[in-house]
């Protein structure tokens, strides 16, 4: 039996990257279903949210084109609940993999809190269902067609079966630089929150523009900031929820814990 793939992302389900994800996962030998936003939800992280009507979340089956004979689902809801849904088996049986992109821009450092690509594949990790994040590196001003969807899509198919190893519950975080051949791929520590922020450009009464600003730093050696930068491939395991390793000093409490004994 051919392993089973859910493909989803949050640029929506008209993103090239999308396509071009599962068809690269679809000629590497998987059973590929599509399901993914209606419209775009970047930056949604893991959150569970969709619009219903008369309590049914809409969901359009879709012919993509040159995806013939890929079941394929425009969802009112976000990535994270897309994949929670999947889980459930809402589009056929529930996946053996979720994939989530190819998302149009990196993923790295501590951004991937607020990624809608990311938090699919946390939230199909809890669920039990391994997944890897893809994003592919995007130079400001290049158009989807100058992009090199294909060499993403190509190499996160051959490192699907790194996804068999994995400990329960973590993700594949996977970066591409947009080039036709990386120069290797190497597993790398996040670099911070990337050289582009969000700053604000105007506050006025009931509105705040932002814009994006550069931070003028060089990223730390070694991490998938610099890494990217040079022309590599990074992958990032990461593990959704986990508790931190800090010892709490409660000893100050006992009124409220011997209070709460009393009650």
């Amino acid at each position: 039996m051919k392993t089973r793939a859910l493909v989803t992302n949050d640029d929506g389900i008209d993103s090239p990257g999308l396509h071009q994800l599962a068809l690269s996962v679809q000629e590497a030998g998987l059973d590929v279903v599509i399901a993914a936003p209606r419209r775009e939800a970047s930056g949604s992280s893991a959150g569970i949210t969709a619009t219903k009507e008369g309590g049914r979340i809409l969901t359009d089956e879709r012919r993509l084109p040159g995806l013939d004979g890929i079941p394929a689902y425009a969802v009112a809801a976000s990535p994270g609940f897309i994949a929670l849904i999947a889980t459930r088996g809402a589009f056929g049986d529930p996946p053996d993999l979720l994939l989530s992109g190819i998302n149009r821009g990196a993923n790295c450092g501590n951004a991937v809190l607020h990624s809608g690509t990311v938090g699919a594949a946390f939230t199909a990790a809890i669920g039990g269902v391994r997944a890897m994040a893809v994003s592919l590196d995007v130079p400001r001003g290049r158009t989807d067609e100058q992009l090199h969807w294909r060499s993403a899509g190509r190499l996160a198919a051959q490192l699907l079966p790194l996804l068999e190893d994995l400990p329960e519950t973590v993700v594949l975080n996977l970066n591409v630089p947009d080039l036709d051949e990386v120069r290797g791929v190497r597993q790398a520590p996040f670099g911070g929150f990337g050289q582009v922020q969000i700053g604000l450009a105007e506050i006025s009464a009931g509105a705040v523009r932002t814009t994006l600003e550069d931070t003028g730093q060089p990223p730390k050696p070694g991490t998938d900031l610099d890494l990217l930068a040079q022309g590599y491939a990074t992958l990032t395991p990461v593990r959704p929820l986990q508790e931190a390793d800090v010892r709490l000093r409660l000893d100050a409490y006992d009124r409220i814990n011997r209070a709460g004994s009393a009650g």
